[in-house]
């Protein structure tokens, strides 16, 4: 687009000048009137005529009474001269000045070289695009020859997972052993888990291990709106990792170009499609001397082709999970290697408070600790830094500068009082870490928990009691300002309790009526949906939604009963919450056993 704008820029500029140097005037020292040549031989026929200065075609003439014009000579007159001197007339004649001679000939000559230029000009952009047009279809992976500085110390948190996908790297150093005994290396790995788990981390940490070269491409890479595009850079990236094997070929986000063919509304998207065939027939296309390894990362397992799941292709299927509580500790550590932080800070104590974070959540908390020590202007990081960062990631920024009322303020530390008293008067549940009123983007106010143990499995119990925990702020506001008056504050734990009980009755057999049955994919909201399901009755229907009511009525008013008979307990949280803000596990302990 530069090329031609510039093009069009030169194009202008050179038909102006041109405009401009046939329009000179070369004679600026004669500004005289201009006369018909045929008016120049009246006057030579009839003797007025005293002097002529002849440049070129240009006649400057002197008449005998001393008044001048210009006249130009329309053709060549052989007989000019001749009367000329007939007449005893006095000639002067001076040849083209050197600049004159080469301004006529650029001008005469200036058509044809815009036209070369213009000629020049599109054979190289025709040139450009076929380059384009043969690099179009190169493959566009990042290709890494020399050694990778990442190995299996940098990941943590997946200790199953690099044991798993040791072998791997025994066969790239080792291939010939293998092979010696009949054996055949699986052709490709995928990698499926959740955004942030270390799908990427992990296969780059075995082509370090492995040392070998590591060809790095997106999923999205493959596609283009031009047909045949995708499946020739397939080939072309399979060439090139045949060429240095042994090698690992690293697809990301797989799922861009591996989903299911003939799924969805339409006819699907033909590039992709074809894409995908050509994966499928290079990774068929392997015999035991090609020695590549394919890595392939998704987080959408049920989305993608069977064909690509089948044996010969992705043989193994590796589930990164979240990190466990150890796995967040030492993942901390890892990312805390290079940091300076204080003695006292405690990375056991910050991964029960992080349950759920993966690793590049992880590493996002180590990052903001430190860009909030440095803006504090320390030298180190403290445990506070690290305990703002999670409340700023897991609650949204501190509005400071909101301007809250004090019966808003008092409304939200009762409701995050209830909250607090059924979450620590309730059997079976986590720790208590603090409850704050101090308003945040994603909310007025939060109580927070520990996770003091990996949670594989939860039971009946610890769902109900998550339940009526939910339910604790708003039962709060109801029994001190009654019913009409409970804001709209409860929204999100309302959603979370619904889902809870929804999962209870639907998916995890917890309905004496309904029994031990599964009823997934049934949208109870969508009566259109339910009409064309034929796996459940309108009766079925019926008593699923009496069963999730019943069970939220029961745990809503488990935690009421609760609220009620430690009322004392409820006002002194609150007004503890507004003079303090943010009350630790010491503090609500105190107030618990009434010593605060």
């Amino acid at each position: 687009m530069d090329i031609l704008k510039n093009f069009f820029i030169w194009l202008f500029v050179s038909i102006v000048l041109i405009f401009i140097l046939q329009n000179i005037n070369f004679n600026n020292n004669y500004s005289k009137d201009k006369i018909e040549y045929s008016r120049f031989i009246y006057d030579l026929n009839n003797n007025r005529i005293k002097e002529v200065y002849i440049n070129g075609r240009e006649i400057l003439v002197t008449k005998k009474n001393n008044n001048n014009y210009i006249t130009y000579i329309p053709f060549y007159d052989s007989e000019l001269l001749k009367n000329l001197l007939k007449k005893n007339i006095k000639i002067i004649g001076e040849p083209i000045e050197k600049n004159n001679l080469l301004t006529s000939i650029f001008i005469s000559w200036s058509p044809i070289l815009i036209l070369i230029i213009i000629w020049i000009f599109f054979i190289k952009q025709i040139q450009l695009n076929n380059k384009n047009a043969i690099s179009f279809s190169k493959n566009r992976a990042k290709i890494i020859f020399n050694k990778i500085d990442i190995n299996f110390s940098d990941v943590a948190g997946c200790d199953e997972v690099k044991n798993e996908i040791s072998d791997i790297i025994f066969f790239l150093k080792n291939p010939e052993k293998f092979k010696n005994i009949g054996c055949r290396i699986p052709k490709g790995i995928l990698m499926v888990g959740l955004p942030g788990t270390g799908k990427t981390l992990l296969a780059k940490a075995l082509a370090g291990e492995s040392n070998v070269p590591f060809f790095n491409i997106s999923g999205s890479d493959f596609v283009e709106m031009f047909v045949g595009v995708g499946a020739s850079r397939v080939r072309n990236m399979f060439y090139e990792a045949k060429k240095n094997s042994p090698c690992i070929i690293f697809i990301d986000e797989i799922d861009a170009v591996g989903r299911q063919r003939g799924f969805g509304l339409g006819s699907g998207n033909d590039e992709r499609e074809q894409t995908l065939n050509q994966i499928l027939v290079e990774m068929d296309g392997f015999n035991t001397k090609d020695n590549i390894v394919v890595i392939a990362a998704t987080n959408r397992l049920d989305i993608l082709d069977p064909a690509l799941l089948r044996s010969g292709r992705f043989d193994r299927q590796i589930l990164i999970d979240l990190p466990d509580i150890k796995g967040r500790e030492e993942i901390l550590r890892i990312h805390t290697k290079k940091i300076f932080m204080d003695l006292n800070i405690n990375l056991s104590l910050i991964s029960k408070y992080t349950s759920g974070f993966s690793g590049a959540d992880l590493f996002n908390l180590v990052n903001e600790s430190v860009i909030l020590a440095i803006k504090n202007n320390k030298n180190h990081v403290s445990m506070d830094d690290f305990e703002k960062s999670i409340d700023k990631i897991l609650l949204g920024l501190e509005k400071s500068s909101m301007v809250i009322t004090n019966d808003q303020k008092e409304l939200t530390a009762y409701h995050e009082s209830g909250h607090t008293i059924v979450g620590k008067l309730i059997s079976n549940n986590d720790l208590l870490h603090k409850v704050t009123i101090i308003p945040r983007s994603k909310s007025l106010g939060a109580t927070c928990f520990l996770q003091e143990e990996n949670l594989l499995n939860f039971n009946k119990i610890k769902l109900e009691n998550q339940i009526s925990i939910l339910y604790g702020g708003r039962i709060a506001e109801e029994i001190i300002y009654g019913k009409n008056f409970v804001s709209t504050g409860s929204k999100d734990d309302i959603k979370k309790a619904t889902i809870i009980a929804r999962n209870m009755i639907m998916k995890w057999g917890y309905s004496y009526k309904l029994g031990p049955l599964y009823y997934d994919n049934i949208d109870l909201s969508n009566k259109k949906l339910f009409n064309n399901n034929k796996n459940i009755s309108e009766y079925t229907h019926k008593i699923i939604d009496e069963e999730i009511l019943n069970l939220i009525k029961i745990n809503y008013n488990k935690a009421k009963n609760i609220l009620i008979n430690n009322i004392n307990i409820l006002h002194n949280m609150k007004d503890a919450l507004i003079e303090y803000e943010t009350l630790d596990s010491i503090q609500i302990n105190k107030i618990i056993n009434k010593k605060l």
